[in-house]
């Protein structure tokens, strides 16, 4: 079974990526008394991207990565010792903004969400072959984990699947494991992502990688976009402690969380 080009179906425990449950329409537009400012143009891909073979940096014990998404932010934890050669090649495409403006093209209600084909049709074609062999599991496919695609043995490059639910019984034979975990209330952001396409979008997979972003405006314009997804601050290896409770200031603004 496959989370990544040959889509599986859930009747045969077919690995496509999580499915998110029913999902609301589209926000609206906010109103505006201004001028519409004109589309950003699009950002340039980093040069990078296209040379697979020299993105090799090691990936920290534990890493976060902050998703920028049309529905909102969350955050995953990277555990590398789950997954070492799987935390490595996120950890690489990240830092080269692989993911920046890609869709999450397969959303499966109750099953999995799955993401990892660039907007960028060069990129694409430059990682189709970019493969890491498999890591062995140490970790169960349980809700909320990042997860690499595969079409078969020693097969991962850049697509991957966060599980819906838990996958464990269904997906821990098969080969797929997992590397990272949503964090926090995280998945309440993943659950809303544009769902009503079901299977049909991901296996339009083919299309999907030669034609990018062109393509998936064209013909599956709901699906969500990942505005951004980047690493966040510095790497952390041990569990932070909890903080000391500042002594009370009168009159004091309450500190924001950190990213």
């Amino acid at each position: 079974m496959h989370l990544k080009t040959c889509a599986l179906t859930l009747a045969a425990l077919t690995l496509s990526i999580p499915a998110a449950p029913q999902t609301p329409a589209a926000s609206p537009k906010p109103k505006s008394t201004t001028t519409p400012a004109k589309p950003a143009a699009a950002p340039a891909t980093d040069r990078a991207l296209l040379k697979p073979a020299l993105l090799k940096d090691q990936a920290p014990a534990t890493y976060q990565v902050k998703f920028d998404t049309t529905r909102g932010e969350f955050t995953v934890t990277v555990t590398r010792a789950w997954s070492p050669l799987g935390a490595d090649r996120f950890y690489n495409l990240v830092k080269h903004h692989y993911f920046d403006n890609a869709r999450f093209f397969r959303v499966l209600p109750n099953f999995v969400v799955q993401f990892g084909l660039s907007a960028n049709p060069a990129v694409n074609a430059a990682w189709e072959k970019a493969t890491i062999k498999d890591d062995p599991r140490s970790h169960s496919n349980t809700r909320g984990t990042l997860v690499f695609a595969t079409a078969g043995a020693n097969t991962r490059t850049t697509q991957l699947f966060i599980n819906l639910k838990d996958n464990g019984s269904s997906l821990d034979g098969q080969g797929f494991t997992p590397f990272g975990q949503v964090d926090g209330n995280g998945m309440n952001i993943v659950e809303m992502l544009y769902d009503q396409y079901g299977e049909n979008a991901g296996m339009d997979q083919e299309n999907i990688s030669k034609g990018g972003e062109k393509f998936l405006a064209t013909h599956w314009p709901k699906l969500d976009t990942i505005k951004s997804a980047t690493l966040v601050g510095a790497p952390a290896t041990t569990p932070p402690k909890p903080a000391a409770k500042p002594p009370a200031k009168p009159a004091a603004a309450a500190p924001k969380p950190q990213q």
